[in-house]
Formats: structure tokens, sequence, C-alpha cells
């Protein structure tokens, strides 16, 4: 089945432009029949919070959580018989677990089209090596390409515009130099989130600094979509005007996202926790994507 959809990007651009050129004519492969919006028909996705949605809260999906892997299987699902989606991400989870917990429950679910964004929680953990979690990466990568299912990959963000993060810039440029590498050596497709200004803003992040919040998410469904040349209709995201403060409310807010957030994430690397040590992955199983689309998001 594997050998019969897109691994190659080859076959997708030509089915795009095929799409494109019969457009003026009106034709389609039958009367009254259109041409397919994509090839895919099983997509898992594997990961960390990032993946899992975290910072994108919503009360109707699986696991309480919306995220941009949702936002794209929610598009690749509108008008394709038989569409099936997993998400196996789990917050928290460092590269080593992803292969270990992960990668083998992916391929047992047979999927055509797979994302993986991990290593990015090794990657801030202080004295981190980027070339050692990156070859952790590209095992991962060789396993999921064992079956000629188009592989996307991400890039890390761009964080010269976090504070917080700003001094393990060139750590992140470095892994993402060794991931583009590594894209190239097994074909992937490149999710590419450094150059990605939209996100490089605090109103696309959630209160915790960490992760995205919806609009943020919403933006990383538009970047995956344009990676995977996948017409949509996601509109930019327009956030508002990020209220003006005076340097002592910026200090306030410091602390406060110091004691609620930085402090328990701390204590955890301290006690050798994880955010994800009691969470499983809140769609296990390949099946047809459900839940609606939130009004106005």
């Amino acid at each position: 089945m594997a050998e019969d959809t897109a691994k190659h990007t080859g076959l997708w651009f030509r089915l795009s432009r095929r799409r494109e050129q019969a457009k003026p004519q009106g034709d389609a492969p039958d009367a009254g029949t259109p041409w397919p919006v994509h090839p895919w028909q099983r997509y898992v996705a594997v990961g960390d919070s990032f993946t899992e949605g975290i910072g994108d809260p919503e009360p109707s999906a699986p696991g309480g959580y919306r995220g941009w892997a949702d936002r794209v299987a929610e598009v690749l699902s509108d008008g394709t018989d038989d569409f099936a989606y997993a998400n196996l991400a789990v917050r928290g989870k460092l590269i080593q677990q992803i292969l270990d917990e992960q990668v083998d429950q992916a391929l047992a679910l047979h999927p055509d089209l797979i994302t993986i964004s991990g290593g990015g929680n090794d990657v801030i953990r202080p004295g981190s090596d980027p070339d050692a979690v990156s070859a952790l990466v590209e095992q991962a990568i060789a396993r999921l390409s064992r079956d000629n299912a188009t592989v996307v990959l991400f890039t890390a963000t761009d964080v010269g515009f976090s504070p917080v993060f700003r001094g393990i810039r060139g750590k992140v440029a470095i892994y993402n130099e060794n991931l583009r590498a590594i894209a190239a050596k097994y074909d992937c497709i490149v999710a590419d989130q450094w150059p990605l200004k939209e996100i490089q803003d605090t109103r696309y992040w959630a209160p915790d600094r960490l992760h995205l919040n919806p609009l943020g998410h919403h933006e990383i469904a538009r970047l995956v979509l344009a990676a995977l040349n996948v017409p949509n209709d996601l509109k930019p995201s327009q956030p508002e005007p990020a209220p003006a403060l005076s340097w002592r409310e910026a200090r306030g807010e410091d602390l406060s996202w110091a004691r609620e957030y930085l402090v328990p994430w701390v204590l955890r690397r301290v006690r050798h926790q994880s955010s994800g040590d009691l969470v499983s992955a809140k769609r296990p199983d390949a099946g047809p994507f459900q839940t609606e689309r939130p009004e106005g998001r």
C-alpha cells in the first residue's frame, strides 16, 4: 500500500500541476469528480507537546487540546474518502523516548504521511549537544522512512526574539542545520520554522512562553500545508496589538511567569520528572477526523 502512495513529493507536484492545468477547462478525471486535493490517506503525527497541541486548549478535542496537527488533519480529511489520522505525541518527551515509544507504534498504523518534531526538549536543556540530539533524530527518520511514507521534519523556531531562549540561539541554529542535512539524506519534506517571522512574536505564544497559542498553532498548520502543497482556506492570523507595558509592569510579568512556569520546570528537572509522565497519546489509533472546527478558529 505504501508504495502506491506518495513518498516523494514528485508525484504530488505532478498532481498539483494537473489540477492547476485543468482549472480553465473545468476538466476532471471523471465527469463530476474533482481532482484529488492530495494523495495521502493515513496521517500519523509523532513528537512532543508541540505536536500534541499544548497551548491550544479545546475541550471538545481528544485530550483537551487542538494544535496544528489536528488542524492539518482537518484540512486533509476534507473531501478525502477513508482518511485516517493518529496523533501519538506526548508532552515532555525527549527524542530517545519518542524513538522508543512512538516510532514503532506509528509504523504499525501503516501511514503514508508522517510528521515528526522532536529534540526540542533535549536542545533547551543546559549542556545538551545538538549533534548528539540530531543523531537520534536521524535514527527516528531512518526507521520512519522504512515503508516509503512521506515524512515531514520540522526545524526549530528562531528563538532570538525570546529573552528566555535567546542565549541558546546558536545551539538551535546548529541543530537546524543538522536537521536539514538529515532531511536531504532521507528525502523528507522540511517544515521550516526558523524563517517563519509570524511566530517570532510573543502574541503567538502561550503564557508559559514555551508553547504556541491558538494563533501560533494556526500559523504552523499553514506552514505544514504549504510545505505539502495542499490548497486550503486557512488565512493568516490577525493578533491583537500588544499592550504597551512600563518597565515595572514588564518585570512584574516576568516574576509571575517565573513563579508559575519556570520554577515548576526546574523542579521537574531536579526530580527527573516529566509533564508527560502520566499522559497517553490523545489519538493512539488511526481513525476519521471527527472534531468539529471551533467557530472562528
